[in-house]
């Protein structure tokens, strides 16, 4: 019996490192030991320059400590005069030892004088160098720190979706240049991997959309004949409606895939008219479970896509809406600005929920106190897409309990 060849075996993995090393790698300028150069060089500069300002002021006081004291002004009378000494004037007069003790006075004052100068001058002289220093160590500072602020912003332009920023750093091959060199291998990683997986929501949803649009015409075409049998037609009725469902399941799948990137092409969108919309679109439901919609409507222009916005006030009302109470139920939509933010409110009365179930809310395939249960109300993605279509726009939607039970939704957009 003949035996079946084994599959080649995978070559191992090399236990070295296949990149080349540097001939000197002690003389790379990393940025240690560039700020070690940098600031060694800074203090060696400062130093030069204090002990020279030093040696000057010595200098000074030295020639003003040398300075004479008096001077004989008569030869024969011996008659002495002095400025910085008045003391010794007319110093016939005085007896020996007192002439002897001024003089000492005189010249420890002298000597007092000389080293308070020089220690005034020096301290002014330090303080100057002080603030060229940090002046000189800021901007140094700044300059070797920039690209650490250029990847900070690619970074916080990554944080809004915008996964094709890249940093691109140019300069010498220190850590920095690696970090940002790293960084930017993630960011490919990640905007191929966002593309893939967007690519197969979309090809899988397309799919998915032709058979259960085949079975919506089928079961059409069969409750339209008025022959049917009545069971018939009541099993023909629930699978509509549970292939209606799917069909909405595949369209939130698509459009929260879609969402979580960010916009690309902006324009002027009105919240008061896209609220308004959206109202109308919902004002037969809530006129049929008796549900009052009200609120006034300020204009708040942002730029952003009108379908997804649309989309945002539309599942809010909708959930406002059906999540209501049985009588006198009422909803409040409001638009405004408010701090340099567009504002979209979204009251409305309903069952008491709990702070701690907010969370939960907007989490895919969440209801209050279910998971994954079946409902006529819709497929529990509605506030997972508002969360990602208000990120999506560099907004924000924040949840709150309404006392005597219901929610406020209020969702922030920049203008």
């Amino acid at each position: 019996m003949a035996t079946t060849p084994s599959p080649p075996q995978a070559p191992p993995k090399p236990t070295w490192d296949p990149r080349p090393a540097a001939p000197f790698p002690w003389l790379r300028p990393t940025i240690r030991i560039r700020l070690t150069l940098l600031y060694g060089g800074m203090f060696l500069i400062a130093g030069i320059l204090l002990l020279s300002i030093i040696y000057l002021l010595a200098a000074q006081a030295l020639t003003t400590g040398n300075e004479p004291l008096f001077k004989i002004v008569d030869g024969e009378a011996i008659k002495v005069a002095s400025d910085k000494c008045p003391a010794v004037n007319n110093a016939t007069n005085l007896s020996l030892s007192t002439f002897n003790a001024a003089i000492s006075d005189c010249i420890d004052h002298q000597r007092q004088v000389a080293l308070d100068t020089l220690l005034s001058r020096s301290l002014l002289a330090l303080l100057g160098l002080a603030v060229i220093a940090f002046a000189f160590g800021y901007a140094m500072a700044g300059r070797v720190l920039s690209p650490l602020g250029r990847i900070t912003r690619t970074a916080r332009a990554v944080a809004g979706s915008d996964l094709s920023r890249r940093i691109e750093l140019d300069g010498p091959d220190d850590e920095l240049k690696e970090l940002a060199d790293t960084f930017d291998d993630m960011l490919e990683r990640l905007q191929r991997a966002f593309t893939a997986q967007q690519r197969f929501v979309g090809n899988a949803s397309h799919e998915l959309r032709t058979p259960l649009a085949i079975n919506r015409t089928l079961l059409e075409v069969h409750l339209s004949d008025p022959g049917a049998p009545v069971e018939l037609q009541q099993l023909g009725k629930t699978l509509l409606a549970t292939n209606e469902r799917s069909e909405q399941l595949v369209e939130g799948l698509l459009l929260l895939a879609r969402s979580d990137n960010q916009i690309v092409e902006r324009k002027p969108v009105d919240l008061a008219e896209v609220a308004t919309q959206a109202i109308d679109q919902v004002h037969a439901e809530a006129v049929a479970k008796g549900v009052e919609i009200r609120g006034g409507r300020e204009p708040a222009v942002v730029q952003g896509n009108g379908v997804l916005l649309e989309r945002i006030a539309l599942n809010l009302v909708q959930n406002a809406v059906r999540y209501n109470v049985a009588e006198q139920g009422w909803v409040e939509v409001t638009t405004a600005v408010e701090g340099g933010q567009a504002v979209l409110v979204v009251a409305n009365t309903g069952p008491v929920v709990p702070a701690y179930e907010i969370d939960n809310l907007f989490e895919p395939f969440r209801r209050l106190r279910t998971e994954r249960t079946g409902s006529d109300k819709g497929v529990g993605l509605g506030l997972s897409i508002v969360r990602s279509v208000a990120r999506a726009h560099g907004g924000h939607i924040y949840a709150q309990p309404r006392e005597g039970g219901g929610l406020v939704m209020r969702v922030t957009l920049p203008i």
